[in-house]
Order: C-alpha cells, then structure tokens, then sequence
C-alpha cells in the first residue's frame, strides 16, 4: 500500500519547478560500524543507480517500503523518485563505492495527505535500505540529514507510514529523539515526529557520532590483517622498514607486502608478497600506504575496490608541499571516502597499538614502546619521535600511538571519541599544531576529562596562521585566551613537550590529590625550600619541609613518607633526595635503588592510594629507573579509583570513572568499563623541584576541576527574555537591501531595543552638540548628570578628561562644557552626550564575541587603562552556566576591588553574574549577534547600571559542531 502522496504523484506527477542543486547537503559520514558512507542529493543522473539499487533489495524489505509485492520499479517509478525540485520533493541517497545503499525522500504533504507546497509545513518520509547494509546505521544518519533539509526548506513535521511488523524502521523513529505521536490506522503504525531539535534529539546524536567514531578509530587500532603498499625489495625504504616494524612487535595478524614490482609467489622478509592488494585473494583490513604521492591513487583504488577499512598513508608530497599538494590531499580524501575507508595521514609517522592480542607497529618507529595505559597523539612525526624516546626512558608504557601528519580524516577528535571508553587508556596526551572543529574538541575534551585526564601541548601557538597541511579556521583571540578556555572545559594545558610527558607520567601513576596542601621531606634543606618556594609560585599550600638530615637512611625516608601519608593535613607528598656520602667517601645509597624499594614499601603499606607521591632527585643514579617499574602495567583502579570503598565525600582520587551527570539511557555514550587490578604503582622522579611541582600542580587543579564537574552548574532561565521578539528585530536589520555582507554595528537606539528584550537596560544618553542641547537634555534626565565625549579616541578614556561627573546644576554643566571643548577639541569633534548620574561603583566591562576557531567567547574585566595593559581579562565558552559565571569574576587578579578590597564596600557581584548570564543567552541563542561590548558597566552596592552598549550583527557563520554528523568536507 503506496502512501497518499504516492498513490497521487503516480496517477499525476505535479509539474513544479526544479531548483539549483544543493551541494552543500553533501556530506561524508561514518556509520555505526566505523565504516563512512557519502550521503547527497539524488539528481535525475542516478536512474540507472537506482535501478541496481532496487534490485539488490530483498521482497521482504521491498513489501514493507511499499505495503505491497513490489519486484521491479516501473519507469514512471524511477522518473518519479529521480526527480526532484529540491524543496517540495527531496531524495536523498547514501551511496558507498558510487552505488547507492540507501534511499530516503520527503514529499510535503497538506492536512489531508495530499501534495502541497509553502506555506505546508509537514512532509512524508520512507526509507529503503539495501539489506547487506542494515544494521549500520544508515537510516539513523538519513533521518539526521533529510531532517536538516526539511527545516532548512520550512518542512516542521515528518509523517511516516510503517508495517507494524517493520521494527527495525519503527525503532530508527522512536529513538531518534524528536518529539513525535504514534497511532495505528488502517493496519499501520501512523508516526508524527516534530523536527524542531531536543535536548534528547541531540544528545542520541551526539551518542551515535561517539560510538561511530570510536567503532571506527577501533577498527583502524585492531586489524586482523595489514598489508604494507610500497614494501621494496632491497632493505631499508619506508614500506620495507614498517614490514620490518610490524614483524619486529609481533604483530598477531596476518601481514603482506605489495609492491606492483614484484613477481607473484614471493615472500619479503619471511611474509607473503603480492603485485598488487587485490593479488592477496584474502581480506585485508588495513594498509599501510608508503608509495610516491603520484601512485597513492592506484595504490587507493586498489584498497577500496578489495574491501580494505582504512589506510595510513605515510606517502608526503601533500598540503604541506603548497597548492598542488592541497588539492592532491583533497583529491585523497574524497577517494578513500567514496571506498567507505578512513584515512591517517597523509604525510603520517603511524600508528602503535601494544595490547597483547594485537601488538601493532605499523609505523617508522624502530621500538615497541613498552605496554601501558597513556593514548598518546601527536601530529607531528619528528615531535612523536621525541616523546616516545622521552615515555620509554622514564619508564612510562603507551596503551596507543597515533603520529597523524596532515590529519585530513582522522584527528585528535577521533581518538578522543575512542580513548573516551577505551578501558585500556586511563591517560590522554594530545600535542596539536592545530584544531580543526575546535567547538567539537572542546565538547569532546570536556566530556573525556570527566572520566580521565586529558593534557594538550599546543605547538604553532604564536604564528597567527595554521602549519602547513593543516586546514583550520585561525583564531584571532590570544593565546592566553585559548588556554583559559581550554581549562575550563578540563584540559589539562601545558606549554612544552617536556612538561606533558612530566604531567602524564604524575597521572598515569598516582591518585589526584584532594587538595592544594602538600607535605615535603628530604635529606637536603636547601632542596627542601627549592620546592617550597615552588609550591607557592604555582599557587599549592606548602607545608614546613622535614628535613631529615644528610645522615637519613632509606629506612628514614620510608616511615617519614608513610607518616606523611598518614597525615590527614596534607594531600599529597614531594619526595627530595640529594646523594648521602660518607666518610669513606662511599655513596649509602648505591645506585638509587634502595632508596626506591624504601619509598614503594611506604606506598605500598598505606591503607588506600589517597594521596600522589612525586620525587625530586640530584643525582641519584637508578632511582628514576627503580621508581618507575610498573608504570606500564598498572590500571587506574588500582591507583584510586573513584569507588565506593576509597571515596570521601564525593571527592575523585584517581584518574578513572567518577559518576556522571544523569542522561536518557539511549543518549549516553557507554559508561567506560572498570579496569582490573594489577601491579603496585611507579612512583614518577623528576630532576627538579621546579618540574615535579608543576605536575603536581597540574593534578591539583584538574581534581579540583573533576569535583566540580560532578555539580557543573546550569543555564538559568529567565522569564522576562523575549527570544522572538529579539530574533525578529534582528531578522529586520540583516533582511534589509543595503546591509553590509561583513555585518552591521546598530545605532543607540537599537542596540538597547535587542539588549531589552534580553533583560539588559542600558542607561539613556542624549547628545549635546551644543551648551543649551546639554542643558536641555539634562533638564529631560534630571540633575545630577555626567557630560561625557564619544570620540573614538576619547571613549572610555576618562583620564584624558572627557567625562565630568556629578553635574548638580545649569552653571556647573555650562562651565563644564566650556572647558571641555576649549581644552580637548570642538564639539563636532568630541561628540558630547549627557547622562544621568548613578550610583557609585568599580567601573567593569562586558563583552561577547565569535571568534572563527573557538566559536563565542564570554568576557570580563574591569575598566581602566591598568587593566587592559595587564591583560587582566576572563574568559568562558558560551553559553555559560551560573558557575562559569560565577567563577569569571573571581579569576581577575583585580577581583578584590569588587569583594572590599581595602575597606570599601564589596560591589553586588549577584547582579554582574546575572547579567553575565543574560548576555551569555543573547549570543547562544542569536548567532547573528557576532559581538557585544557593555562598557562602562557600573556596579554598585546595590545593582548595577550600564552605560554604554555596542552591538554588532552579521549573517552566522555555519556550525560545524551542530546540524547532522558529518565529516569535515573536502
């Protein structure tokens, strides 16, 4: 049984116009399998595809699209869902390899079920998947983007008509999030899903796009078999050295070589070689691409055409090489894409999974690093180098490696979707050059460091342009910035290389600590007071250092530690040892090792691993290497885990799973499993106070922020918004002929028209370009008022003496005028206004803006020339919550002056926060207002008034971080 607007095309195709074909519904995306499928519009070309399609469709699945035996289409068929107007009637296709694997179309329908046009604003939707292809998620990615279409087109409402006996087609409705009704009519199910987005419409999306992406980074970490594409003859060459790698790790797979030069029936390296992928006869799930760039295309095609998953193409010669080289990148991209297959790189070091059942090394590295639990990605190889000598000397183990190159497919975000619940990772180590959708990194980041640590060392910081190869969006907020926002969403930022592997090493091996309070011993006083000094600089609450004498044995150290960890007063433990030599000049402590047997046995005997413990050593041969035995084996439960028996009062103590904020069961991503226990912690050794401290302080700050994203605060509602009256004022300004494509900057009046809808008043001002204009618009506002200039270059510059305060009457506002223009200019120049006086306050500034890379960004600072020199400015994502709010305030280092700093009354910081708040929902909520600036804001003791407001509107940039999934395009 057809549905109505079928049975009525069919008898009578309406002819409607046909409208420019809408590329930009194009879009790659990676299915729940790990696999990626192409989805676009379907053109009047695809009768043929279609046809084939169709064909290769079960009866079953035929009677239940069309509630009818349906066998074959007829032309009239084929014309009909092969033509659309791209408004009314609108196909889509998910295609993998150019053929089409599933079909969705919408056809706008009126009340009756019949077909309409504009202003109707409901549309009938069925599926039809091959069914090779069922149970991947196809039809969950179709419904996103038909869905996409449908508001973009003013489509409201989807009606569907479904067999009752179609459970997986129900199920792709039900679950997809939309409020919808269901009725059973005439034998079917009758289904009606409201497209507006939900809470839970987008939080089951963004479930998906976790389990596809990491299903797909999985698929790459885990191959059952590898084939390395340019393995040569003779020794050496990349593709040889990688065989060579991958033999050398012990690789559990299959492994073959290819070289299109080499004869059939032959072997490199004791492995079967083939001239070519589809030469092997066997499946293969991953390729190691090391050929000239010119030859990846066939090496490629190869690939895709015998069903290989994905690639790590360490061929250069790509974006890094310049334009060319751009689009050859491209040109890759869209290739392996059109197989169903991901790439790393191009121009990649590779990638490194050492799980026993696996033991991959399909990268130029020459050792396996030894096995452990940090994920380590870099997009460097020459850094990845770096750090995998620097983790391997101090003893550290990797659960995984991934050096991405120009990282056109698979990036960080990628590997954040998979380290998220990857049980055998319970630290994150991320070197970026560059981010490519920084918005979905930061919602990525935010959500991983909520179950482990995640720390980012950002290189190309200072540049102002993205590295070559990489292609991103600038920002052009300062680097500072960026850090502060990358904090507030939990990651852990550090500045060097040297400094990741310091903090990752503290991570991966202790607990977090409760606390800023930090005990310290030694044998050295002098060393002792180096950490001391240190703790204060990086803001921790040292506790008076126990020196226990250059006498102390490693019997001292161990039951001074194991007081100190006893110690309710501290929460956490600095370590300094200097070498003890006696008077035959003998060194007591050997080569270290002893005094680290000492230490272990101390940790070891405390009742529960509450507190980290870090070492500082000069000079101490083999202490580093005998603390560090165990780093690579250990898991995060057995290091203070978040469970019932060691937690105290809510507080985090370790790296692994704390609880999570409650989520619909079908939108969460899957709560990471609990590691087993293993082996007793390392115990990680720096060579300088300064060093271990830092780490120390990092982990201090992340477990304060881990406890407080437990309760993250929330985004007030507020009664008196009037988000449509807003949303049409500013649709009036951008609708007009004679706005500017770059924006708008509204006039005064305007400007506080948009702020009012939102809650914001912003004090009147009346201009003056004359003495008796000022003397009249006072007379309007009341004495006592303020005679203030608006010169571009006098604006908020009172120390210049462009603003007279307190004006009581005529004479003393026509004097003031008078000296006014007589000493900075005439009035045509200063552009003098008047304003009433408010109550006295500190002088603050408001301000929101989008930046290209990080998205909007909530500002604050106090005004003054002091300030802005000092950069003393606060930063938060929008939207922000009530505690972002309330923490942006605190985190001036000039916040004092609002709390009563020197006897003055503290200012209603209640009121700033809500007006924070308020312009946090204008901007989340409009994305044509690309930036606001409230400056002055006044805050008194009691409320606040602001006295200047600028607003700037423009056409908003897409959201590459909303709308349906989809890979970056190409």
């Amino acid at each position: 049984m057809q549905s109505a607007s079928e049975q009525s095309e069919a008898a009578e195709p309406p002819a409607r116009p046909e409208h420019a074909y809408p590329d930009h519904w194009e879009a790659d995306v990676v299915l729940r399998d790990g696999g990626t499928a192409r989805i676009r519009p379907i053109t009047t070309d695809d009768a043929d595809r279609l046809v084939s399609f169709y064909e290769q469709v079960s009866d079953e699945s035929k009677y239940y699209r069309f509630f009818a035996p349906y066998p074959r289409l007829s032309a009239k068929d084929v014309h009909r869902f092969t033509h659309h107007d791209f408004v009314d009637r609108v196909g889509l296709a998910a295609t993998v390899g150019g053929e089409f694997i599933a079909t969705v179309r919408y056809d706008r329908i009126d009340d009756r079920g019949l077909p309409a046009s504009f202003p109707a604003d409901e549309a009938e939707v069925a599926f039809l998947v091959q069914d090779a292809h069922q149970g991947r998620g196809v039809a969950s990615a179709l419904l996103e983007h038909i869905a996409a279409v449908a508001r973009e087109r003013d489509i409201r409402r989807f009606a569907a008509e479904v067999l009752p006996a179609n459970n997986k087609m129900i199920k792709v409705f039900t679950d997809a999030g939309y409020t919808q009704k269901r009725s059973f009519e005439d034998g079917s199910v009758r289904l009606h899903l409201d497209l507006e987005p939900t809470d839970r419409s987008l939080a089951v999306q963004r479930a998906r796009e976790q389990r596809a992406e990491a299903r797909s980074v999985q698929r790459l970490l885990t191959p059952g078999s590898v084939a390395v594409v340019g393995a040569g003859r003779a020794p050496g060459g990349v593709g040889r050295t990688v065989l060579r790698n991958l033999l050398g790790a012990g690789f559990t797979g299959r492994v073959y070589a290819v070289n299109a030069a080499l004869p059939a029936e032959t072997e490199l390296d004791g492995v079967p070689a083939h001239p070519s992928v589809g030469a092997i006869g066997e499946p293969v799930d991953l390729a190691v691409v090391a050929v000239p760039a010119e030859r990846v295309p066939e090496a490629v095609a190869d690939c895709g055409e015998h069903g290989v998953r994905g690639l790590v193409v360490l061929s250069a010669g790509y974006a890094e090489s310049g334009a060319a080289g751009r689009e050859r990148q491209r040109a890759l991209v869209r290739q392996a894409r059109s197989y169903g297959m991901r790439i790393i790189g191009p121009n990649a070091f590779g990638i490194i999974n050492t799980a026993d059942d696996v033991r991959l090394n399909a990268s130029l590295a020459p050792q396996m690093p030894a096995a452990g639990r940090i994920g380590l990605f870099t997009q460097s190889g020459a850094i990845g180098i770096a750090l995998l000598a620097g983790l391997h000397r101090r003893g550290a183990g990797l659960s995984s490696f991934i050096s991405a190159g120009n990282r056109a497919d698979v990036s960080g975000n990628d590997f954040l979707q998979h380290w998220y619940d990857d049980p055998g990772t319970d630290v994150v180590l991320l070197y970026l050059e560059s981010i490519g959708n920084p918005r979905k990194f930061t919602r990525l980041a935010r959500r991983t460091a909520a179950v482990k640590p995640v720390v980012v060392v950002k290189g190309a910081r200072h540049s102002g342009s993205a590295p070559p190869g990489h292609r991103v969006p600038v920002t052009r907020i300062p680097h500072a910035t960026v850090s502060a926002l990358l904090r507030q969403a939990g990651v852990i930022r550090v500045d060097t290389v040297t400094e990741l592997v310091d903090a990752g090493l503290l991570l991966a091996a202790q607990p977090l600590p409760a606390g800023p309070r930090v005990a310290i011993l030694g044998n050295s006083e002098s060393l002792g007071l180096l950490t001391y000094d240190a703790c204060l600089t990086e803001g921790l609450r040292p506790l008076r250092p126990l020196d226990l004498t250059t006498a102390a044995v490693p019997a001292d150290f161990r039951d001074a530690l194991a007081a100190a960890l006893a110690d309710e007063t501290s929460d956490a433990v600095v370590v300094t040892a200097i070498p003890w030599v006696g008077e035959d000049g003998a060194t007591e402590f050997g080569d270290g090792e002893v005094l680290a047997a000492a230490l272990r046995e101390a940790v070891a005997a405390a009742p529960a691993p509450t507190k980290p413990v870090v070492v500082v050593h000069v000079e101490m041969g083999g202490l580093a290497e005998a603390l560090a035995v165990a780093t690579s084996t250990r898991p995060a439960a057995e290091r203070g885990a978040v469970t019932p028996e060691n937690r105290s009062g809510g507080t985090p103590t370790g790296p692994a799973t704390p609880p999570r904020p409650a989520a619909p069961a079908t939108a969460s991503p899957p709560v990471p499993p609990a590691p087993t226990p293993a082996a007793p912690a390392a115990i990680p050794a720096y060579p300088a106070a300064e060093r271990a401290v830092r780490a120390l302080a990092e982990a201090v700050r992340y477990g304060q922020w881990r406890r407080q994203a437990a309760e993250p605060g929330r985004v007030p509602e507020y009664e008196d918004i009037d988000e449509a009256g807003a949303a049409a004022l500013i649709a009036g300004v951008l609708g007009g002929d004679d706005v500017d494509a770059r924006g708008v900057t509204l006039d005064t009046e305007r400007a506080g028209a948009l702020l009012a809808r939102y809650g914001i008043t912003v004090l009147p001002t009346l201009p003056a370009p004359t003495p008796d204009a000022a003397v009249e618009a006072a007379r309007r506002l009341g004495y006592p008022v303020a005679l203030k200039t608006t010169a571009p270059h006098l604006r908020h510059r009172p120390d210049l003496g462009g603003v007279r305060l307190d004006l009581a009457a005529e004479d003393q506002l026509r004097t003031a005028y008078a000296e006014v223009t007589e000493v900075l200019g005439t009035p045509e120049e200063l552009q003098p206004v008047v304003q009433a006086m408010v109550p006295r306050g500190v002088d603050t500034v408001v301000r929101s803006a989008i930046d290209p890379a990080v998205g909007a960004v909530l500002s604050f600072g106090l005004s003054g020339a002091a300030s802005e020199l000092l950069g003393d400015t606060a930063h938060r994502l929008v939207p922000a919550t009530d505690r972002d709010a309330a923490e942006l305030i605190r985190s001036l280092r000039t916040a004092p002056l609002l709390f009563g700093w020197r006897g003055s009354a503290p200012v209603d910081t209640p009121a700033l926060e809500e007006l924070l708040l308020r312009v946090s929902r204008l901007v989340d909520d409009h994305p044509e207002v690309v930036a606001v600036s409230l400056e002055p804001v006044v805050v008194a003791p009691r409320g606040l008034s602001v006295l200047g407001a600028t607003v700037r509107l423009a056409p908003p940039s897409p959201r590459t971080d909303l709308g349906p999934r989809s890979l970056p395009r190409y």
